[in-house]
């Protein structure tokens, strides 16, 4: 390291390295740890949360409620990429309430090629769905 703060461009070099992948993982994930369009249907919201990781990014799929309310979701996320694609699918059922939002699934990904990740909730009689795509989508 002393080598290294001894020659200022091998230090801006070396600065370079580190912080361009971490500006390109903030950019994909945006400037907060929820990212992602919030939907609601009456007393039912939809969350898709992105948080940067070391090797990635971390998908949380949540459910917000005005009262007590139970359902079911479905949680897809699609990913391509150069070495072709892969579908994962997530469901099932949820109780959540004002002071309770319930966490519905949750996806580490890698931080290369493109990502499409839907999210339906039904519950109640109400519907409500989160779409997000980061990267090159599909």
């Amino acid at each position: 390291m002393h080598r290294i703060v001894n020659h200022p461009r091998r230090l801006l070099y070396a600065a370079a390295l580190v912080l361009i992948p971490v500006a390109a993982l903030a950019t994909m994930a945006g400037t907060s740890s929820a990212f992602g369009q919030a939907e609601e249907s009456g007393p039912l919201s939809c969350e898709i949360r992105i948080a940067p990781q070391a090797n990635g990014l971390e998908i949380t799929a949540q459910a917000h409620a005005l009262q007590e309310i139970s359902g079911t979701y479905q949680l897809q996320v699609t990913s391509r990429s150069g070495a072709g694609g892969a579908s994962l699918h997530q469901g099932g059922a949820f109780t959540a309430s004002p002071q309770h939002p319930a966490e519905l699934g949750a996806v580490s990904l890698g931080s290369g090629g493109g990502y499409a990740i839907a999210l339906d909730i039904n519950a109640d009689g109400h519907h409500v769905r989160c779409d997000r795509g980061l990267g090159n989508t599909l």
